[in-house]
């Protein structure tokens, strides 16, 4: 088996690690009358660089407004910690922001909830001022509260409570980048480019995207009301019950005398699920496997090791993705190791509008490498890399610090991945992608929307599979078994982009 991201699970180890060491004297030491989260942000704080004369400046500004508002305005224990993520924010975002916009908008998170003066908990406060802050530098970013720091852990683990649905927020509403497959989101209904304006009656614009996310939360059997605006009808309620979503990343099957497997998010189950895809694959067709087709559609991401292992298990050599951020010393560039699951066979790769991020890392390496076909639709073009930074005691900043730059060097941002082969849908949709959401990070360099030049598949001609008569499919599957690319066009009508 290949030895497959130990750098990245041994990098998270020694973060948290660090944190633990960090804080051991703090916490295991004897009390000084402080509260914990004083006596840590006393250590770290030691630790700090001085900030130069503007960010002091800004951070004064804040504290101006803190005092106005905190019921406590004479502690300084939540103002020590808003400004100990400040220094994260200015010193680690993907590229440098103002530190007077920063603060700005810190402010704005407070006032917009329009407080009576000293009527604010501090720890209220300053959630309102993170939340704000944090979220206003792009979609992908913001501040996670101690439930929502917990949350995440476990979402990534391929079990968590929720609708599941993938999100982002879009002029001030949630939009729904793709449900998850089996969820009670995709049960209902609910299909990518959907816009939430309302849950259980509140008004969604005007908050925050954690803020949503933490209305859409609750216990699981219970009912929420989401109203829906979608594209050509008038918006619409739609109920759901909330439930414990526990993910089967990967699913397979085979068809004929092809191996079908549809990954539907990168968690921490998705290598082993791929492993036993493969291994029950090859014991039911053994010699007679005719290809693979590996279906990537509505699948909106997850764990950046997931989509390098995925990628690496069909290919022996050459760059995957690089990581690029602020620090030019700071690049890292992940590389394919000898060995392919599919032991050569020819391989189709399925995208769509609602494949994203990781989804986009796998398909675009075995696109430049040629190990596989791309066939479908453009794919959602979010290419930024999100890390999750531990604040003192509780939460923790979800902040970009990078672009994914595919293996011919340019950026996934805003691009997205073009497929070989367009299967043009019989539905046009003008659904939105990342390049069109307010506060996005901008494609970098030249050719931000690429023009495809390749051939086209009109969706009808495409033969029909299984109960949800997936055309798309229909077509990868007749592309395998037509040898070539000559053949498959010939037998559907396939043309060039006129």
């Amino acid at each position: 088996m290949k030895q497959r991201g130990i750098f990245l699970k041994r990098r998270g180890f020694l973060l948290g690690m660090f944190f633990v060491l960090a804080l051991a004297p703090v916490l295991n030491g004897c009390s000084t009358g402080q509260s914990t989260l004083a006596r840590v942000l006393d250590v770290l704080n030691n630790d700090e660089r001085p900030l130069p004369p503007e960010a002091l400046k800004q951070l004064q500004r804040f504290e101006t407004v803190y005092k106005v508002y905190s019921s406590e305005s004479t502690k300084r224990e939540r103002l020590d910690y808003f400004g100990f993520a400040f220094r994260r924010v200015r010193a680690g975002y993907v590229t440098e922001v103002s530190d007077a916009t920063l603060i700005d908008a810190a402010i704005r998170g407070v006032r917009e909830k329009k407080p009576k003066p000293g009527s604010l908990e501090p720890k209220e406060l300053i959630e309102y001022a993170l939340d704000t802050m944090v979220s206003s530098l792009d979609p992908h970013s913001s501040y996670l509260n101690i439930d929502e720091f917990r949350e995440y852990f476990v979402r990534n683990k391929g079990e968590f409570g929720g609708l599941g649905i993938e999100i982002t927020m879009e002029d001030g509403l949630v939009k729904v980048v793709s449900p998850i497959e089996g969820t009670p989101a995709e049960k209902a209904g609910l299909k990518s480019g959907d816009l939430i304006t309302h849950v259980d009656g509140l008004k969604v614009k005007g908050r925050t995207l954690a803020e949503a996310v933490h209305q859409m939360r609750g216990r699981p059997g219970s009912e929420i009301t989401l109203m829906i605006r979608r594209k050509e009808t008038s918006d619409f309620p739609v109920t759901l019950v909330r439930a414990v979503i526990k993910i089967k990343a990967v699913r397979w099957r085979i068809e004929d005398d092809i191996g079908y497997v549809r990954v539907s998010r990168f968690s921490e189950r998705t290598e082993p699920g791929v492993e036993k895809a493969f291994a029950d694959i090859h014991k039911k067709l053994g010699s007679r496997l005719a290809g693979v087709v590996l279906d990537l559609r509505n699948n909106g991401g997850g764990l950046l090791n997931q989509s390098l292992i995925l990628a690496d298990n069909f290919l022996d050599k050459g760059e995957i993705v690089s990581i690029r951020g602020r620090d030019p010393q700071h690049y890292r560039s992940h590389k394919a190791v000898r060995g392919d699951l599919a032991n050569g066979k020819p391989l189709v790769v399925l995208i769509n509008a609602g494949s994203a991020s990781a989804s986009e890392i796998v398909a675009s390496a075995l696109q430049y490498h040629k190990r596989a076909t791309l066939m479908g639709i453009r794919s959602f073009g979010k290419g930024s890399v999100q890390t999750i930074l531990p604040l003192p005691v509780e939460g923790g900043l979800k902040m970009t610090t990078a672009l994914y730059y595919g293996p011919d060097g340019k950026t996934l941002q805003a691009r997205g991945v073009i497929p070989d082969i367009f299967i043009d849908p019989e539905k046009k949709s003008d659904r939105k992608r990342e390049k069109d959401t307010p506060g996005a990070i901008s494609a970098v360099g030249k050719a931000a929307t690429p023009i495809h030049p390749g051939p086209h598949i009109a969706e009808i001609d495409c033969p029909e599979i299984g109960v949800k008569k997936d055309r798309t499919l229909g077509c990868a599957l007749s592309f395998l078994h037509a040898g070539s690319q000559k053949k498959f066009l010939a037998m559907h009508g396939g043309r060039p982009q006129s």
